[in-house]
């Protein structure tokens, strides 16, 4: 089992509550890098740009009137010249589609960087979150009751344990401004609608995002956190999903043929949250089908058990991963997970995509594309 990425255990950590972790459950052409100057230098090129609605279901009343709800909103942007396959960015629990766009402290994020490396980017709010907040049933939306010091150790930026003020790891890739905090905290957001661990509530996510790769056609996936399920979910309903980045998935799905041994751990929360999604066997063959990158950054104690349910959930969910990888590329599948502290990179949060070095972590990532070929320009076929 892997030790430790520099989670200090002398540190005192709060408890979470499961009410607060539930939140988060929510290049040139050819591959070319050396970012530095494409990155940064000059004004952002967009051909076309807009947004739309897709996917989603119509109730009809007896009278005739209708209801319109549970689709997803998209806003893309085309660059000049684009490269083949888009990048379709789907953001985790508790965040919508500003996750992808300018970081807390006004960089660049994945919306702009790979913009400026010749993708075209999709960014979205999935159904009954943010600007796609319309939903067919209702929920009850928490008060406004203080928590945010659990989102700020659960998303890895450190410890924070009233009335002590918040202390980040000392490696942590987040700007240490009050500014930047404020902002990342006021980017979380409610459902408004049910979004259970239920086939019913994951088909209303991934038929969405589905119905988007059949309108736009091939494309790559990136989710995040919570979205990870439904990453897997969404292949298996459309090939045009031709593979899956996917940052920090805290669940995956199994065949029923082969259900994997349970991760001991003395959480239940952690457990539920983590708990396998059995699908079929023919369902589950979709994934070994397409490349699948699975990406967790610093700050994760891989074999330590922990009462600290924040800290407990990332060792089971690496045991998780790991299992699924296995899973599937015993089965003829392409999957690998990244550690980010293995390429080098150290102190990256929850969201290594809006960390201080997003750049290189969006490098290596422009790397993966390129190696599996998905980065091409010039060969689609008609």
């Amino acid at each position: 089992m892997r030790k430790s990425h520099r989670l200090t255990k002398a540190v005192r950590r709060p408890v979470l509550s499961a009410a607060v972790l539930a939140v988060m459950l929510a290049g040139t052409a050819g591959g070319t890098l050396g970012q530095g100057n494409e990155d940064q230098a000059g004004p952002v090129v967009i051909e076309k740009q807009g947004s739309f609605m897709v996917g989603g279901t119509v109730i009809t009343g007896t009278n005739g009137d209708t209801f319109h709800g549970d689709h997803a909103y998209v806003q893309f942007q085309i660059p000049p010249n684009a490269r083949d396959l888009p990048l379709v960015m789907w953001h985790g629990g508790g965040q919508f589609s500003k996750t992808w766009e300018s970081t807390p402290d006004g960089r660049d994020g994945y919306q702009n960087i790979f913009l400026r490396r010749g993708f075209s980017t999709y960014i979205l709010d999935q159904p009954r979150r943010g600007r796609a907040g319309r939903s067919t049933k209702g929920t009850t939306i928490p008060d406004g009751a203080p928590g945010e010091s659990g989102l700020f150790s659960t998303f890895r930026l450190g410890i924070w344990t009233p009335p002590s003020p918040a202390a980040f790891f000392p490696n942590a890739q987040f700007p240490r401004d009050p500014a930047s905090l404020d902002q990342y905290l006021r980017q979380v957001t409610p459902n408004t609608g049910p979004e259970a661990r239920t086939d019913t509530d994951r088909a209303v996510m991934a038929d969405a995002v589905a119905a988007l790769f059949r309108k736009i056609g091939p494309a790559v996936l990136l989710t995040h956190s919570n979205s990870g399920q439904y990453g897997w979910l969404t292949r298996m309903k459309s090939a045009n999903v031709k593979a899956i980045v996917a940052y920090e998935p805290a669940a995956f799905t199994f065949p029923s043929d082969a259900p994997p041994p349970t991760v001991p751990t003395a959480d239940a929360f952690v457990a539920a949250i983590t708990a396998p999604i059995i699908v079929s066997p023919s369902d589950f063959a979709e994934l070994t089908r397409i490349p699948i990158q699975i990406i967790y950054g610093d700050n994760i104690d891989f074999t330590t058990p922990s009462p600290i349910l924040g800290v407990e959930l990332w060792r089971v969910v690496v045991q998780v991963a790991a299992q699924f990888r296995d899973e599937v590329n015993s089965r003829g599948g392409h999957v690998e997970i990244l550690y980010l502290p293995d390429a080098g990179l150290s102190g990256n949060t929850h969201f290594a995509f809006s960390d201080l070095n997003n750049l290189q972590v969006a490098d290596l990532l422009s790397k993966y594309l390129n190696e599996k070929g998905l980065d091409k320009r010039g060969e689609k076929k008609e």
